[in-house]
């Protein structure tokens, strides 16, 4: 009997990989930057990819989204103008919409293609794009956030890994630019990604990071369906401790809302094991 099943794989590297059983192909499409692809898994849901890497699913994209939006946005004292770089699925914005002070919502994605079919075929995510308070640009994020000096409370680097279009958003130029289009309570968090399988990229990200910025604090997490499913981002601020500041009483309260973001995950996220350790002081 022919073997009818459709299976995906996502080489990490020439040992090892993700493998996904597909139901259906919903969307593909070669944009100007990349290749965008939206498939029907049978465990994950829907699952977006770009150049045939896994960006999101519909089952564990909460995990990614709560980490690199609450952190931040529950440590800073009113965040009023937030800066997305990335984000074609939208799961930050939606993130930050449960913040009502929050009066600007930028989402900087360079690929319009991939936000058109983030809203086909991702609601989930991508319901934040309806919201009168989040403003899509269409643009490049490092030419983007060149044109801005002290105008933003947060920055949130919510890119694709350091290779194609997304390669630029890891070079320490790019960096000094979030650095200077942040206020004088500015904070950055950007993916860094895995520690697990990724070690080389998530070392440099992290040494980029810390000649700019004076409080750099790598905080980890599984995400099932991430390279190695361990992934990593960096909390970078001017004057701001991520655990120092932490807002309980609102914390508590967007919690209600979150599937995996709670006052006790955020302090647990930031304790590094000793390998970790050992790569950022090498």
């Amino acid at each position: 009997m022919i073997n009818t099943d459709l299976w995906l794989t996502e080489y990490l590297n020439n040992s090892m990989g993700h493998t996904f059983k597909i139901k259906k192909k919903l969307f593909h499409q070669v944009s100007e930057f990349q290749t965008v692809d939206i498939v029907d898994t049978d465990y994950y849901g829907h699952m977006l990819l770009l150049d045939g890497m896994v960006m999101t699913t519909e089952k564990d994209e909460f995990i990614y989204h709560e980490l690199i939006t609450h952190i931040p946005l529950l440590v800073h004292p009113i965040p009023k103008k937030v800066l997305i770089i990335g984000d074609g699925d939208g799961g930050v914005a939606r993130e930050i919409l449960k913040y009502p002070y929050v009066e600007e919502i930028t989402v900087c994605e360079i690929d319009k293609i991939v936000v058109d079919a983030c809203k086909k075929y991702l609601p989930v995510t991508a319901i934040g794009f309806d919201n009168p308070r989040v403003n899509l640009q269409v643009n490049d994020g490092t030419t983007y956030i060149s044109q801005f000096k002290n105008h933003f409370d947060i920055i949130i680097i919510a890119s694709a890994d350091p290779v194609g279009p997304g390669e630029g958003l890891f070079k320490a130029e790019f960096y000094k630019n979030v650095y200077d289009a942040l206020t004088d309570n500015g904070i950055m968090v950007n993916q860094s990604a895995s520690p697990w399988s990724m070690q080389t990229q998530f070392k440099n990200i992290n040494k980029s990071l810390i000649k700019i910025f004076p409080i750099v604090k790598p905080y980890i997490s599984v995400v099932p369906t991430y390279p190695g499913s361990f992934w990593s981002w960096t909390f970078c601020s001017k004057n701001i401790e991520p655990l120092d500041a932490i807002n309980i009483s609102l914390s508590e309260k967007i919690s209600e809302s979150c599937k995996f973001y709670n006052s006790e995950i955020h302090k647990a996220i930031f304790v590094l094991p000793n390998f970790i350790k050992d790569l950022l002081a090498a």
